[in-house]
């Protein structure tokens, strides 16, 4: 592990960076960005709130954190060794009173289905859902240390396809918790996007058996490399329409316009990334530019914030801001155990 990942502390610094997005993201999630500049005033000055309440994003990151630490206090990371931890994480959100922030559709049904433990969890999995609320949640799986990429992929994937089976849920969760990977290992920003492009280039007809056993199955597709090329063609196609943003920037106009909404995977994670890789070096200015978005503002922030954090480390964000954060115990415990 080199130095500055350990100086930078750069799972805390992710990690915080999530849940200060989800923050400031939330209160502005459905409303366009002129009722977002009429309410909070400039986009480039707006300020956490007091009560920096967090949404089902960060709730949600930490069921997956918590899993993976149950799993890998276990020892070796295997598909059956994370999705019982994961389900029973999902299944505790799901029944908390907590779970009041607006949470998908999506989570809220296969969760239902998760309940009744003589259901695989392939049929609580929505195949036809590739809502961004399970690549929203996918950051620990690239945080933590030690994993092989076959690991990593596969527990992208599988803590996507408990709820989101979609192939396109799948292929975004991958690539997001490989962005906040390459990340934390010092990957230059201006480099991400190619980095990411031959990631999906070189996964294109990956199915991961042992971790999603037949899911696809559940599919029209005809061949489990079938289904998963649909998703990362699609990822293919947002990472291009990135590359092209990017290419002439206009950091003053909804980054939604770009590279989409955000409602679903693969736009969430683009956009997330290009409100990043923006300003690479303006981590706060980052969670702004995502915040005040026409899209899942939220979900939006959420990511970039991630991807920031694991960029710059813990200390990129205010003091005022991450002391307030809601769950900030938990974030800081979490990040604090991955960045030894």
């Amino acid at each position: 592990m080199t130095t500055s990942t350990t100086v930078r502390k750069r799972a805390t610094g992710s990690l915080l960076g999530l849940a200060l997005g989800d923050a400031l993201g939330f209160p502005t999630e459905f409303n366009d960005v002129p009722s977002i500049l009429a309410k909070c005033g400039p986009w480039r000055e707006m300020e956490l709130p007091k009560r920096a309440f967090v949404s089902d994003d960060t709730q949600m990151t930490l069921a997956v954190g918590r899993a993976l630490r149950t799993a890998m206090d276990r020892g070796l990371l295997v598909p059956t060794s994370l999705a019982h931890p994961l389900r029973a994480e999902f299944v505790d959100w799901y029944r908390s009173p907590d779970n009041n922030r607006a949470p998908g559709r999506t989570c809220l049904t296969a969760c239902s289905l998760l309940k009744d433990e003589n259901r695989g969890w392939q049929d609580a999995s929505q195949i036809g859902s590739k809502g961004c609320g399970a690549n929203m949640r996918v950051a620990p799986v690239g945080l933590v240390p030690g994993l092989s990429e076959e690991q990593r992929a596969g527990a992208a994937q599988l803590q996507s396809a408990l709820t989101h089976g979609h192939p396109t849920a799948l292929a975004a969760s991958d690539l997001t918790a490989h962005a906040v990977r390459l990340l934390t290992q010092g990957a230059e920003p201006a480099a991400l996007v190619g980095l990411l492009r031959a990631y999906a280039v070189d996964n294109r007809s990956r199915y991961h058996h042992r971790w999603l056993g037949d899911l696809w199955t559940r599919s029209q597709d005809p061949t489990p490399e079938h289904f998963i090329a649909r998703g990362w063609d699609e990822c293919l196609g947002v990472l291009e329409r990135l590359g092209e943003a990017l290419r002439d920037p206009a950091p003053e106009t909804d980054p939604c316009l770009a590279t989409g909404a955000g409602w679903i995977a693969e736009e969430a994670m683009a956009t997330g990334l290009l409100c990043f890789l923006l300003f690479p070096d303006e981590p706060v200015t980052v969670l702004r530019r995502a915040a005040c978005s026409s899209g899942d503002s939220d979900s939006i922030a959420c990511l970039a914030g991630a991807f920031a954090g694991a960029h710059a480390g813990a200390d990129a964000w205010p003091t005022a801001w991450a002391d307030r954060i809601e769950y900030q115990g938990e974030l800081v415990t979490l990040g604090a155990l991955w960045d030894q």
